[in-house]
């Protein structure tokens, strides 16, 4: 399995983190991608990179919860890493009109920045839209036919969202909500073939059924595979098979042969 969202340098998991991954990869997950928040959260997440090569992989982006009057200055401190690091996406960044909708002309701003970026370095970008799904779409038109690919981190939307996503060309970040009794993907999943999923955590947030309101962690990422394949009625390998081959396409543009 491949968690493609989880904040594993986060505070949360300075207690135990070791032993939290080393359960992450004695329950089969191979590889957990890191998406980056701001510029404080860099160096914890270069570390667990280096210390867990081909396990740990960094994204570089700016959170838009963490756009503020600065973020034309933490931006420019940004983009020359991607010139010294090998991230595999640019994020997470995105627009969020939840926590607070005085800043989205900035929020607007940086999106479309982080963009350019990956159009210049080819890499994906991992969105992040809490309650500006439609908004974020239409801020995507413009890249819509200039080869930008991504997936919508955390999707927990409708139907008529999932074909909008699907016609840009991106994934679906799916992750606990799945297993939340009134989460309402039971509804959408169905009609949502899996070449189209992703499977994450979001960890340390969003944990599933039966640790919902607790510490989320990468090993809990089953508990997801074994929602879908239930919803859908296929198998939890059939989930994980193809999951895992859409995680290597989007993020290392692996061919066929390779996964």
């Amino acid at each position: 399995m491949i968690d493609t969202h989880s904040h594993i340098y986060s505070p949360k998991f300075s207690s135990d983190r070791r032993e939290m991954l080393d359960r992450a990869f004695s329950s089969g997950v191979e590889r957990i991608y890191m998406p980056n928040i701001d510029l404080e959260s860099f160096d914890g997440m270069m570390q667990l990179s280096a210390e867990y090569p081909g396990r740990c992989f960094p994204m570089m982006g700016l959170h838009p919860c963490d756009v503020k009057e600065d973020y034309k200055e933490v931006l420019k401190a940004m983009r020359p890493m991607f010139d010294e690091y090998n991230f595999v996406a640019v994020g997470e960044m995105g627009t969020d009109l939840y926590w607070d909708k005085s800043h989205f002309e900035w929020q607007q701003d940086a999106f479309k920045i982080q963009c350019d970026w990956a159009l210049e370095t080819g890499l994906p970008i991992v969105i992040h839209s809490r309650d500006s799904f439609w908004e974020t779409v239409d801020l995507l038109k413009d890249y819509k036919d200039r080869g930008i690919r991504g997936v919508f981190h955390c999707f927990t939307s409708g139907l008529e969202e999932a074909d909008a996503v699907i016609d840009h060309g991106f994934y679906m970040g799916i992750g606990g909500v799945a297993t939340f009794k009134n989460g309402g993907l039971d509804k959408v999943l169905p009609e949502i073939g899996l070449e189209h999923l992703l499977l994450e955590t979001d960890a340390p947030y969003l944990a599933p059924v039966p640790y919902r309101g607790k510490r989320n962690e990468p090993s809990y990422i089953g508990l997801v595979a074994d929602r879908i394949a239930q919803i859908k009625a296929i198998s939890r390998e059939e989930v994980i098979h193809q999951t895992t081959k859409n995680a290597l396409n989007l993020f290392h543009r692996a061919t066929e042969d390779e996964i």
